[in-house]
């Protein structure tokens, strides 16, 4: 029986908070009247269980249960880590 909660891609905006990375996910739409695509960017509050993931990091998170007042969605795997740390 497969789940059918949601699943996202972005990548990791911020990593500052114990347990937490805010996750930016971009999508693109086209406006209805003049056509011109425009992209937007949906920040998410997603579970780190390891506190291991770094910025920049591309990742894929999973709907959950209610994990906190703003949490709701866990990182399920690390697609692609930055290459070097930024200082």
């Amino acid at each position: 029986m497969p789940n059918n909660r949601r699943r996202l891609v972005g990548r990791v905006l911020r990593n500052s908070m114990d347990k937490t990375v805010v996750v930016g996910v971009e999508s693109t739409k086209r406006h209805r009247l003049y056509k011109k695509v425009i992209r937007t960017t949906k920040k998410y509050m997603a579970h780190d269980e390891t506190n291991a993931i770094p910025v920049g990091a591309l990742v894929k998170i999973v709907e959950s249960r209610p994990i906190s007042k703003t949490k709701r969605w866990v990182v399920e795997e690390v697609l692609e880590t930055p290459e070097h740390e930024e200082a």
